[in-house]
Order: C-alpha cells, then structure tokens, then sequence
C-alpha cells in the first residue's frame, strides 16, 4: 500500500518534493553489530575470562536477542552454552544489564520469573549500546555472575563505546 501511494505521489511535481522531505526529514538511521565487531568483542571477552583462568561461554546477540555467536571455552559447563545465549538475548530484548532482572526477582518481584522468552534473568548479560541506543549484547556463563559481567564489560569496550 505504501509503495503504491509513493508512486502515485512520485508522479506529481509539488507532492514528489513534500513526499522527499518528508523522508528525508522523519527516516532514521540504526547501528548494527557487523562480524568485525562481533570478533572484537569476542576476542577481548576471551581475553578476560583467560587472563582470569575462567573457563566459560560467550554469546553474543544482536539487538533482538538472535545469537551472533556462541564460543564454549575449554572446561566451561555443558550448561552454560544453553545460560550465556539466555543472559544475552535478555539484555539486548530487555535493553539493559540482566541483573537489573536478577535484582527484581531477588526483591520479591517473583512475577518476572514468567515474562515468555526471556530466561536469562541472572547477571552476566549486558547491552551493547552506541550513540544511547542498544545495538546487541554480550551475555557469559561460567562463573560468578559478577565475573560473567566482567568477561561481558570487557568485550564490549574493546569496540570503544
């Protein structure tokens, strides 16, 4: 319908020139994570967890919470290739840290336990975000939840935010 009503519109000389300003002026323009951003992050979160000798997982979302990538270091739990994806997809669906999450529920605020698609409510995801908006997230399992925030912190200032 849109398309139809542009071209309809495109036709006419003074309507053409409202139509292009007013694209122009309401389009906006979004960030996204690209593979090289992705490695970065991922590399530096590596980096951390090793220099710490922690063996865990990485994930790595986009801004809707699909997995980018997935990395089990070695000795990190089965377990935790199934948390770290969660704690991601939670940051970047929930645009904020995780543990805001774990923090409510701890708080006596057991109905978040039910919110549907959203499991990873512990802390150890936080969001990637550039110029205010939430661009993906870092999520990490393995050890502390602190220290999987730590792991997660790392990465993501490798890309300079």
């Amino acid at each position: 319908m849109f398309l139809k009503t542009v071209g309809l519109h495109a036709r006419r000389g003074r309507y053409a020139c409202r139509l292009r300003n007013f694209l122009t002026k309401t389009m906006k323009t979004k960030s996204f994570l690209e593979l090289a951003d992705v490695k970065t992050i991922a590399a530096a979160a590596e980096a951390e967890a090793q220099k710490n000798n922690w063996a865990v997982t990485i994930a790595i979302a986009d801004d809707a919470g699909n997995l980018l990538w997935l990395q089990r270091l070695d000795g990190a739990a089965a377990l935790s290739s199934h948390i770290a994806p969660a704690k991601a997809h939670t940051a970047a669906m929930g645009r904020r840290d995780s543990k805001g999450y774990e923090d409510i529920i701890n708080g006596g605020r057991t109905a978040f336990l039910t919110v549907p698609g959203i499991e990873g409510l512990l802390e150890g995801g936080v969001p990637i975000v550039k110029d205010g908006h939430v661009i993906g997230a870092v999520g990490v399992s393995g050890v502390k939840s602190n220290e999987d925030a730590q792991i997660a912190k790392a990465g993501i200032a490798a890309l300079g935010l």
